[in-house]
């Protein structure tokens, strides 16, 4: 049978294989991956034949609110186990070629590229450049202008399946826990597997694009839409951010007026009301802070990266929410194994730049260790001196039992 569009059972499948491989909730339907895989032969031959008839609808994305790390709430947009297939399959389709194209100083969502690596680029150029000019866009994953989102596309003439289903995509509606259905007008919903591409995309033009025009000498990161651009002054900082207020509002997003900010990276600068002595990059705070000499003393201070102090409350949360305490009817050896997979992706992620900084953040966890010795134990229940001390011995002897403990000082 002729399909009128040229996509393969093999692309369906291998799709499925990295929606499997990234797991994820259930959307709209209820179905979990685990149910999905119970017909796969099915499920996957009957996407594949509505994907390459043309006859291909996503359905409603599931709405859910999560808190921000800094306050407030963010909307996520979780789609089908089918929808998230199919949205692979046009995404795969269409990354090669924008991947082509797109800026050097885009590290988001891109294959080769990290968090890390954009970090250190920052870091580099803030010891090189001492202005910043910290960029944050209000609302941008649900600002984000359809129409022109499609011009951008066209641009790069896909094939016309990617334009018929990124259209449906963009318009499919969002459903909130009672069941009730919300027309989409613009943005693309956070949780999408589409969506990191199509914002991507469309800062290219609104931003990456538009700098290399027109400030090609102010080099910048950008993280999806988390931007930090560096700047030789004050006043040129000042003009960029003046000029960037109004390229955004062209381009239907408006920069956040509270968040976005101008730093100074200087040794020893110190915040005004116009100008701020640190920023937050990905989790990372940039700063002034002091650093050893070969001798092992401290006598240099540096602007450099660490754990911000925000990811540090958000950490200590996580730890509190543990209940480690309460963990009395385990051993110490079972507290280990539940939590190393949690605290080993804290040290790799945040342990990259300056790791000593996570050390209030891996104290603060040994002291939930101490408190458990305390419950556990009725002969250190009144002396955390003592409980303290039995932690101790136990690192001594089995020091790479909790993953931290090598990181840091009991």
């Amino acid at each position: 049978m002729t399909k009128s569009f040229a996509i393969t059972k093999r692309e369906v499948y291998e799709s499925y294989l990295e929606v499997k491989r990234n797991q994820g909730c259930e959307g709209v339907d209820q179905i979990s991956l685990e149910d999905f895989e119970t017909d796969l032969g099915s499920n996957l031959y009957k996407l594949w034949n509505r994907l390459s008839s043309g006859s291909y609808f996503p359905p409603a994305v599931r709405q859910v609110e999560i808190r921000k790390k800094e306050g407030g709430i963010r909307v996520l947009g979780i789609p089908t186990v089918s929808d998230r297939v199919a949205q692979t399959v046009i995404r795969r389709r269409l990354e090669p070629s924008l991947e082509a194209v797109f800026h050097p100083n885009s590290y988001g969502y891109r294959p080769r590229r990290s968090a890390h690596d954009a970090i250190a680029k920052c870091k580099e150029r803030c010891h090189r450049l001492k202005w910043v000019l910290d960029l944050d866009i209000q609302s941008f994953f649900d600002s984000l202008d359809h129409e022109l989102m499609i011009k951008a596309l066209e641009w790069h003439a896909p094939p016309a399946f990617v334009l018929l289903y990124i259209r449906r995509w963009l318009k499919a509606p969002m459903e909130d826990s009672l069941g009730v259905q919300r027309a989409r007008e613009k943005g693309t919903p956070q949780g999408g597997v589409i969506s990191p591409l199509l914002a991507n995309l469309y800062l290219h033009y609104a931003f990456d694009m538009w700098m290399s025009r027109e400030f090609p000498t102010i080099p910048f990161e950008r993280y999806a839409d988390d931007i930090v651009c560096h700047t030789s002054s004050y006043a040129e900082a000042m003009e960029l951010k003046i000029r960037l207020t109004q390229r955004l509002e062209e381009c239907k997003l408006r920069m956040h007026p509270d968040k976005t900010k101008i730093v100074y990276c200087g040794h020893g600068g110190k915040s005004t009301e116009t100008c701020k002595s640190s920023f937050d990059f990905l989790g990372y705070g940039f700063r002034p802070r002091v650093v050893r000499d070969k001798e092992g003393r401290w006598n240099r201070t540096l602007f450099l990266p660490g754990i911000s102090l925000k990811a540090m409350a958000r950490l200590k949360r996580e730890i509190r929410n543990f209940a480690i305490p309460w963990w009395t009817s385990t051993t110490m050896e079972g507290i280990a194994k539940e939590i190393n997979p949690v605290v080993r992706g804290w040290l790799i992620y945040y342990g990259k730049f300056y790791r000593s900084a996570l050390n209030w953040v891996l104290h603060f966890l040994n002291q939930k260790l101490v408190q458990w010795i305390t419950m556990k134990y009725r002969r250190y229940n009144k002396t955390k001196g003592k409980a303290n001390a039995y932690m101790k011995g136990i690192a001594t002897r089995n020091p790479l039992l909790f993953a931290h403990w090598e990181y840091c000082k009991s």
